[in-house]
């Protein structure tokens, strides 16, 4: 029994499914294509919204560092990522890395981690986009009741009650224009996003560079605030608990994986599209959160839109709409990119077989995972109008993190029962890189609030549900071995 619960699919198998191309998905993305994916993932959210909350309520000016510690463990979870991308090359990301080496057990763990992971990202950030396009057209004179612009339920200091709102509709809205231009065609939607992140790239570069002139040096004292007695309240605790809760603006690296499949020269171009990525933006997060606790106290910035605030309290009032127009262009992205990602989550493990089959449907004309696709927006759409911001980036957090870890030593072990397989890049370090990876990745989770594991618990317990009543019976590798 624990056998068969470990049992691996062939790294060959994984290869050979790597070069399908009839009924397949199609090969269609470039190293900018690939780079700007991981781009426009990475700066959303992150950058627009948590930022404030994260200095705020945990870290202070010292959100840098925050952001510093979370980099770093990206960076060598992502020279990890880079080796099992070019070996690698199939759509699933750290699913597919760990069912050819972990066995399939873990995999199932990892899949259903990542599904919590995009799934729930897509509906964060689709919260952020709708409080900044409410605060937008609402200073146009267009107005959206409070009712139809938030969720219904609210969870304050470890309390669950009721707002008053019934649904957060604009963040539904944007999920299902999004879903609609992915079942229309990578290419397309990845050409989109290409023209969007140079969009926000620009705003970003234009707050950081009007800024600089408006920062009151002040407000960067004391640089690490004195923590409270909690936990994670400020301090040295802080800026680890504060690294924990922006870590899944980092996803954007992971979600470049995911379209493995569907790059034109993936052992040459993912490597570099996970590490340029990762690198962009890890500097305009550093350079944004300075100049933003730089104009604004730290304390003032437990706001939906951050960003907005301090343009407004420069009295910049003519460059406030191109922020968040810019904020909502690149929120746009990222949850093009979440539920592009999970799409091809769910189409990977319905392959193998862990998953209905009518999961992995691939339509014949836009050569789109198109059924994955809609299942991901309908879902995606439910947890962004009923649930806040709050507890959902907290859920990717810790579903990113445990995805890092996994993939982390899954390297080890492969480099231990596949030594001599190709690798087009290699992990540098090893083991050192790996072991560095594991160790910053599971301290920032152990660093999250607690309400947050307890949701994970419940949410890998529900897996393991449907992976003991389907998943078992219905495995590919299961079904071969009894035939």
């Amino acid at each position: 029994m624990i056998k068969k619960l470990f049992r691996r699919k062939p790294v060959d198998l994984i290869l050979t499914e790597s070069l399908e191309t009839e009924n397949g998905l199609k090969r269609s993305l470039s190293l900018t294509h690939l780079t700007a994916l991981g781009i426009g993932a990475i700066i959303g959210t992150g950058i627009f919204v948590l930022t404030g909350t994260a200095a705020a309520n945990y870290a202070g000016p010292a959100l840098t560092i925050s952001f510093v510690i979370s980099a770093f463990g990206c960076a060598m979870a992502g020279l990890c990522y880079a080796e099992f991308a070019s070996m690698l090359p199939v759509a699933g990301s750290a699913y597919a890395y760990s069912y050819s080496t972990l066995g399939e057990f873990i995999a199932w763990f990892i899949g259903w981690d990542l599904v919590l992971e995009y799934l729930f990202a897509a509906g964060t950030v689709s919260v952020g986009w709708s409080g900044y396009v409410v605060s937008f057209i609402d200073s146009v004179g267009i107005h959206i009741p409070a009712t139809l612009a938030g969720a219904p339920f609210n969870h304050i200091n470890g309390h669950w009650m009721l707002s008053g709102c019934i649904i957060n509709l604009p963040a539904v809205f944007i999920v299902a224009v999004v879903t609609a231009l992915l079942v229309r065609g990578t290419k397309q939607s990845a050409v989109l996003n290409n023209i969007i992140v140079f969009i926000k790239i620009t705003v970003i570069i234009l707050f950081i560079g009007f800024g600089l002139s408006h920062i009151n040096m002040q407000n960067w004292v004391p640089y690490i605030p004195q923590n409270t007695g909690t936990f994670g309240e400020f301090g040295l605790s802080g800026i680890l608990r504060g690294a924990g809760v922006i870590f899944f603006a980092y996803i954007g690296f992971d979600a470049v994986s995911t379209v493995a499949q569907e790059a034109k020269n993936p052992q040459r171009d993912m490597p570099r599209a996970i590490m340029f990525s990762l690198v962009i933006c890890t500097v305009l997060y550093v350079l944004v959160t300075a100049v933003m606790t730089g104009i604004v106290r730290y304390t003032e910035l437990a706001v939906p839109a951050p960003i907005a605030v301090a343009i407004d309290r420069t009295g910049a009032s003519w460059l406030s709409p191109f922020i968040k127009l810019g904020a909502i262009a690149g929120l746009t992205t990222v949850v093009l990119v979440m539920a592009m990602g999970q799409a091809r989550i769910f189409f990977s493990m319905s392959k193998d077989g862990l998953l209905p089959k009518f999961l992995s449907k691939v339509s014949s004309t836009r050569k789109t995972p198109v059924n994955a696709t809609m299942v991901t927006g309908v879902a995606a759409a439910l947890v962004a109008g009923l649930l806040p911001i709050n507890v959902l980036g907290e859920l990717v957090s810790i579903g990113t993190l445990a995805a890092f870890v996994i993939v982390c030593i899954s390297v080890l072990v492969l480099r231990k029962t596949h030594p001599a397989i190709k690798r087009p890049f290699k992990t540098p370090l090893v083991p050192l890189v790996p072991i560095l990876g594991t160790l910053v990745c599971a301290a920032q989770m152990a660093a999250l609030p607690m309400d947050t594991w307890i949701r994970l618990v419940v949410w890998m317990i529900i897996g393991f549900v449907i992976y003991f009543s389907y998943g078992r019976k219905h495995s590919k590798l299961y079904l071969a071995e009894i035939k």
